[in-house]
């Protein structure tokens, strides 16, 4: 079975963020690391080499395949910050639409500045997202 690369680390996520560039995009990271600290009540972890997540879910599927990954969070990537917010975006249509500009993939979503953004529909979708993902894995702060 595969290893599943991404894992909880001890590396700090105040280093992490004060090590980003250009400035606007440390800024756009301490920011969003508030508004998930907020929505979740969870202290972040560094998960792989640059992911900050909140919380952690474990799983098994169907196949046998299981692990452990971060419940939601977002990696300051130098093209845009990338928002995991776990499983995905199905049900969420109406919230995206408030959301602001963005593009999304599979299971996250890509914001270039966080100032274009609805803060409120955010932590909407943060919130809702955690809350779908617990209706499906037992959500831990982890």
């Amino acid at each position: 079975m595969a290893h599943l690369k991404t894992q909880a680390t001890d590396a700090s996520v105040d280093h992490l963020i004060a090590s980003l560039t250009p400035e606007a995009r440390r800024a756009d990271a301490e920011r969003l690391d508030r508004i998930f600290h907020d929505v979740t009540g969870y202290r972040p972890r560094v998960w792989g080499d640059a992911i900050i997540g909140y919380g952690r879910y474990s799983y098994t599927y169907a196949s046998g395949r299981s692990g452990t990954y971060l419940a939601t969070g977002f990696a300051p990537r130098k093209s845009a910050m990338s928002l995991y917010i776990m499983p995905g975006y199905a049900e969420f249509g109406d919230l995206l639409d408030r959301l602001g500009p963005h593009s999304r993939g599979k299971a996250c979503l890509y914001i270039k500045r966080l100032d274009r953004i609805d803060e409120v529909a955010l932590s909407e979708l943060i919130r809702c997202g955690l809350a779908d993902l617990s209706s499906r894995w037992e959500v831990t702060p982890g």
